[in-house]
């Protein structure tokens, strides 16, 4: 909890000579939450509250997010440091690698990893999900439409049976055109911010390229992990080692974390309620924290029942409802 990880922050202050501040987007199956808008107010009053700072550590886990959320708040926290570093315990991935090469270095684990930067675009003409409800789509991976129009021109070089007129027909009769244009646009976008970030730790410019291909395209696929070695001595980012006492405060974060939000385990309504007919819950999803702003943090709330219902004439089926009663940010001091 918040007031026990208080001594860990402190701790890491004092080893890092540096204000310090949480970030944590929850990755538990069936309760994920991302990097997202909503949260800048929440970043503006932490930092109001740390105040200007030779340097600040950012303590960062995520799995991504919104890609201009992440620029805005990587681009806040340093009008209050020139010195903005990023320390990862485990995963920072997407919009959380974006982030990190914000940073002047990116304090790494051994278990951290990076991840490819290349956005997914959400759209409401986006194609459905066979099956599913309406208003559920797929998104549609910017390197995806890449690696399919690369395939495609591969396998017209070797037949001769089409062209490029061909290969747009068929993409853009199962990808609205507009969808396409949006990919197009992510694209370039994603480059360009990766491209004004990474030079406050990177300054070659053929390095700076090498970077952002990679990152944006060359990885071969979303779910690619970087780990520390591979950061520093193949892509050439700022990469530091924690030594064993380091380690041990990040560590400690970490499992406290990881045991209030409970992350390593996937949310099943069925053996959360056990045996219980009626059972209350209140989940911590997101956390802001600092010394001294006190903790942000999203929460679902509500109570689950076992109920019957008559799925047919004569058929009874047991079914959990959730009757949610709250969902959204709350704040702790101490």
């Amino acid at each position: 909890m918040y007031r026990e990880r208080k001594t860990f922050y402190q701790q890491l202050q004092a080893k890092r000579n540096s204000k310090v501040l949480v970030y944590v987007t929850g990755d538990r199956p069936g309760m994920e939450t991302r990097i997202a808008s909503d949260v800048y107010d929440y970043f503006v009053n932490q930092l109001d509250r740390i105040g200007k700072a030779s340097k600040i550590s950012l303590y960062l886990y995520t799995r991504g997010g919104d890609t201009l959320a992440a620029w805005s708040i990587i681009n806040l926290i340093h009008q209050f440091s020139d010195d903005v570093e990023i320390i990862v315990p485990s995963k920072c991935h997407s919009a959380g690698t974006l982030m990190s090469l914000g940073a002047s270095r990116i304090v790494m684990t051994k278990q951290a990893t990076l991840g490819p930067i290349d956005p997914s675009v959400n759209h409401p003409l986006n194609p459905q999900i066979p099956g599913a409800p309406p208003d559920a789509k797929v998104p549609v991976s910017v390197e995806a439409i890449e690696g399919f129009i690369q395939l495609a021109k591969e396998e017209c070089i070797s037949t001769r049976k089409a062209n490029s007129d061909a290969i747009l027909s068929i993409l853009s009769q199962k990808i609205h055109p507009l969808v396409l244009g949006q990919v197009y646009r992510a694209r370039a976008q994603i480059r360009m911010l990766a491209a004004r970030l990474v030079v406050r730790q990177v300054k070659d410019k053929k390095m700076i390229d090498k970077i952002i291909k990679f990152l944006s395209s060359q990885s071969g696929s979303h779910d690619y992990t970087i780990h520390r070695r591979e950061a520093r001595d193949e892509l050439g980012l700022n990469i530091e080692k924690p030594d064993d006492s380091l380690y041990a405060i990040i560590k400690n974060i970490y499992d406290d974390i990881e045991k209030e939000m409970e992350l390593a385990s996937k949310f099943d309504p069925n053996s959360y309620m056990g045996a219980d007919q009626v059972k209350p819950y209140n989940f911590r999803r997101c956390i802001i924290e600092s010394i001294d702003g006190g903790s942000y943090y999203f929460s679902s709330e509500g109570t689950m029942s076992r109920q019957q219902i008559q799925a047919q004439p004569g058929v009874l089926q047991n079914v959990i409802q959730d009757k949610r009663s709250f969902e959204g940010w709350k704040y702790e001091k101490d």
